[in-house]
């Protein structure tokens, strides 16, 4: 992992391949590691630069709340330390409300985006109280005992134990006060449907037809022509580990679509 300095907080991240750039972004108590079973079909034929959102894996996590906004300007601020004028940006349930953040505010710095398991819509006054409870189990019982009770709900009913474990281990290490400040960020969002609806980039939106957390339909806002619609049968919130060559495939066609063009 390399890391770079955004508005003084450390921004670690992977780097691997060549080519036009992916930026990949993990969801809620994730890492980079999420992408670890993507990074190899991605990067045979892409660079791929996969960041540890602020507050998550082994970037700094100050305290506090965070913004959205906040999150998403880290990312403007690695591709500057990067030089990268443009590139791809898809984003995994929290990442995917970075990505529409980044999307609204900087659009000319992205060749297009996407959404993987994520949506446009804000968080419902009933999924805003539960950011609170959230928030309220990290402080007082620990990270652990977080993760315990957040991952099976992430996958499938059939996925394997051992995929579990695997998103387990990396959500243990996320520093309480990262995945506290990460909550409260996410319960502050706004809708940015009109961000998807609105958009002349491509846009790529992905959802797991068995996803107990955010539905198709919650994904799937936009019938506009310069929408990709994706569902990934037999996958629940979790596709980069319970289908990730299927998941890695529609992002290559995905790409390769605006390369055509």
């Amino acid at each position: 992992m390399e890391n770079v300095r955004c508005d003084g907080t450390n921004i670690c991240y992977s780097d691997q391949g060549e080519g036009d750039v992916i930026v990949l972004l993990h969801g809620f108590c994730g890492s980079s590691g999420y992408w670890e079973q993507v990074i190899p079909y991605l990067s045979g034929s892409y660079r791929v630069i996969a960041p540890d959102l602020r507050g998550h894996g082994v970037s700094d996590a100050p305290l506090g709340a965070y913004s959205i906004d906040q999150m998403a300007d880290d990312v403007l601020s690695l591709l500057n330390a990067l030089e990268i004028p443009e590139c791809y940006l898809l984003g995994h349930s929290l990442g995917g409300y970075i990505t529409l953040s980044f999307a609204q505010r900087h659009a000319s710095r992205l060749k297009g985006f996407g959404l993987i398991h994520s949506t446009g819509y804000p968080d419902s006054e009933e999924a805003r109280e539960k950011r609170l409870k959230s928030v309220s189990t990290i402080q007082n019982d620990g990270i652990t005992t977080f993760v315990d009770g957040l991952v099976p709900g992430l996958f499938a009913p059939a996925a394997a134990p051992q995929l579990l474990q695997r998103a387990k281990e990396i959500g243990y290490r996320t520093p309480p006060q990262g995945a506290a400040g990460a909550a409260l960020a996410m319960r502050e969002r706004p809708d940015r449907r009109d961000v998807i609806s609105a958009t002349a980039l491509p846009v790529l939106l992905v959802a797991g037809a068995e996803d107990g957390l955010i539905p198709a339909e919650w994904t799937f806002t936009s019938d506009k022509p310069n929408v990709t619609k994706a569902t990934i049968s037999g996958a629940g919130h979790m596709s980069m580990y319970e289908a990730p060559e299927r998941l890695s495939e529609i992002i290559k066609d995905f790409v390769l679509a605006q390369v055509k063009k």
